[in-house]
C-alpha cells in the first residue's frame, strides 16, 4: 500500500469510527430541537438519497475488483466498497431510528431544491451516478481499460457525492449527521485527487 492510499483508508476508517456513536447520539437528543426529523427534511432526504448513491459505488467497486489484477485499483475498490457499504447501513439505520420510510415519492435531490437535476434515464438517478449502459460497459472491460473506466466513473460519482454531502452540511439539522457528511466530503475529495494521479499513471484523465 502506498502512503497516500493508506492515508485515505485511514481517513475513511475515521469516518466509520465516528459513525459508531450515531445511534446513541441521535437517540440521546443530539438532533433537531423539535425532535425527530420529518420525512421531507434534509436529514431524511440525504439519508435516503446517499444510501442509493453509495449502493452504486459499492456495485462498481465489486465489478472492477473482478476485472483487473492491479493491486492498487483493487485495494482502492475494496476500501470504497467497505466504507460506502458501512455508511449506507448507517444512513438506513438513521431512518429506522427516526421511524421514517426508506423510499419517498419525491424526486431525488428534492431536499436540496434540485429535483429533476438528473433526468433518471438509464439508471442515473442523481448527479455523478453511472448509467446502466456505463455499468454494462465496465463489466465488458478488463485490465487497464477497466481500471481507467472505473476511475473515471468513480471520480464523477464522488463529485456528485461531495455535492450531496455538502448539501447536508448546509441543510441538515442533526448535528452528528452533519459531522459525518463533512467527513464524507473530506474523504471523497482526497480520493478524487488520488484517482486523478492513478489515471495519469495510466495515460488518462478524468472525464470532467
Amino acid at each position: 500500500m502506498n502512503q497516500r492510499t493508506g492515508w485515505i483508508a485511514g481517513a475513511a476508517a475515521a469516518v466509520l469510527v465516528a459513525a459508531g456513536a450515531v445511534t446513541y447520539a441521535v437517540a440521546d437528543g443530539d438532533g433537531p430541537a423539535a425532535g425527530t426529523p420529518a420525512a421531507d427534511s434534509a436529514d431524511a432526504g440525504f439519508a435516503r438519497d446517499m444510501a442509493v448513491h453509495h449502493q452504486q459505488a459499492v456495485e462498481m467497486s465489486f465489478i472492477v475488483r473482478d476485472r483487473t489484477t492491479d493491486e492498487d485499483v483493487r485495494r482502492l475498490a475494496y476500501d470504497i466498497a467497505q466504507t460506502q457499504a458501512n455508511q449506507r447501513g448507517m444512513l438506513l439505520g438513521w431512518l429506522d431510528l427516526w421511524g421514517l420510510p426508506k423510499v419517498s415519492s419525491d424526486e431525488p435531490m428534492t431536499w436540496m431544491g434540485m429535483a429533476g437535476m438528473a433526468d433518471g434515464k438509464d439508471g442515473a438517478l442523481m448527479p455523478g451516478m453511472a448509467t446502466n449502459t456505463e455499468l454494462r460497459k465496465l463489466e465488458s472491460l478488463s485490465g487497464k481499460q477497466a481500471e481507467i473506466f472505473y476511475l473515471q466513473l468513480m471520480t464523477d460519482h464522488h463529485k456528485g457525492g461531495v455535492h450531496m454531502a455538502e448539501g447536508c452540511v448546509s441543510r441538515c439539522t442533526v448535528t452528528v449527521e452533519k459531522r459525518i457528511a463533512q467527513g464524507m466530503v473530506d474523504a471523497q475529495e482526497s480520493e478524487i485527487d488520488l484517482m486523478a494521479d492513478m489515471l495519469k499513471e495510466r495515460g488518462a484523465t478524468p472525464r470532467s
